[in-house]
């Protein structure tokens, strides 16, 4: 999960003109947000890393993963989907399910420790 995030982070500033189409036009700032939640996701990635803030990353991370959500299922029922297509869109959405999954049960795990 650390790694998942810490490379999709780096896309963020990699190709940020990809990510265009995924921020809602009615916000302001596109590039800001884009750069905002690509260095978001590399730091809770990070966070994982050390005992100290990992359950702070986990939980950044369900909480970030759940924010993404709602931009995922709005793409799945749009004419042009910002990730490419209408394929692409379904199988991307699942993908955020298990992301979310995946964020609560490193979360909880952490906090059984």
């Amino acid at each position: 999960l650390a790694l998942f995030l810490i490379f999709g982070g780096v896309q963020h500033f990699l190709k940020p003109e990809a990510y265009v189409p995924f921020v809602p036009v009615f916000l302001p700032g596109t590039m800001a947000i884009i750069y905002a939640s690509g260095l978001l996701e590399i730091v809770l990635g990070i966070a994982l890393f050390f005992k100290k803030w990992a359950y702070m990353g986990a939980t950044g991370i369900l909480i970030l993963m759940l924010l993404f959500l709602p931009i995922h299922i709005w793409d799945v029922f749009s004419d042009t989907p910002a990730i490419g297509s209408q394929t692409a869109a379904l199988i991307r959405l699942p993908l955020q399910f298990l992301l979310i999954g995946a964020a609560w049960k490193v979360k909880n795990k952490i906090l059984r420790r």
